[in-house]
């Protein structure tokens, strides 16, 4: 069982409206002392379906390695019938030490974005071309979308991208003022 100073909450200063939400989640006691977590027995007759960490420690940091450490995966992979699934979360210009790269420059951080992107996908054997869907976030979608458009038409005509994936752009408030630009990838493969 975790322990309540493991937790990044203090359990001490909660208030009437967590505790409330937190009592009927079932991670508290009505004395607010942190309950034991039982695992669902809907999974002891139907598993949950197997998920594996992607990591590419060479070009981007953990998001838990953070100062303030971000409860995310980089990516998962899920093997699904013969299919390899693979999650990328929301990426950015970061580097090893968990650190924006190119502060003020959208042009060099979507670049880093996509080198870290390219070696999430090479740490699964999977490439651009395994890509069927992206989801991009940019700060000032109005000042940087032509920019980022040209970028990326660049780089997927440079790939030989056909059909190119599926895609989204929103304007976004990205979690640090730095990042100018994030994007979400879904890749498959056999």
């Amino acid at each position: 069982m975790i322990d309540s100073k493991q937790l990044l909450i203090s359990l001490d200063k909660l208030t009437d409206g967590e505790k409330e939400e937190m009592i009927k989640l079932g991670f508290l006691t009505e004395n607010n002392q942190l309950k034991e977590y039982v695992y669902p027995t809907i999974h002891s007759e139907r598993p949950p379906i197997p998920k594996h960490s992607v990591h590419a420690p060479d070009i981007i940091n953990e998001a838990y390695d953070y100062q303030k450490p971000s409860s995310f995966s980089r990516a998962l992979r899920l093997d699904l019938g013969g299919h390899k699934v693979l999650l990328i979360s929301g990426t950015a210009s970061v580097n090893t030490q968990g650190k924006p790269e190119h502060i003020g420059d959208f042009k060099a951080q979507l670049w880093r974005t996509y080198r870290n992107i390219t070696n999430l996908l090479e740490a699964e054997e999977m490439s651009w071309h395994d890509v069927v869907r992206t989801t991009n976030f940019l700060r000032d979608i109005e000042r940087d979308y032509t920019e980022f458009n040209k970028i990326r038409t660049s780089f997927f005509q440079w790939l030989e991208l056909d059909p190119l994936p599926a895609s989204t752009g929103i304007q976004s408030r990205l979690c640090w003022e730095t990042l100018l630009v994030e994007i979400e990838v879904i890749a498959i493969c056999k």
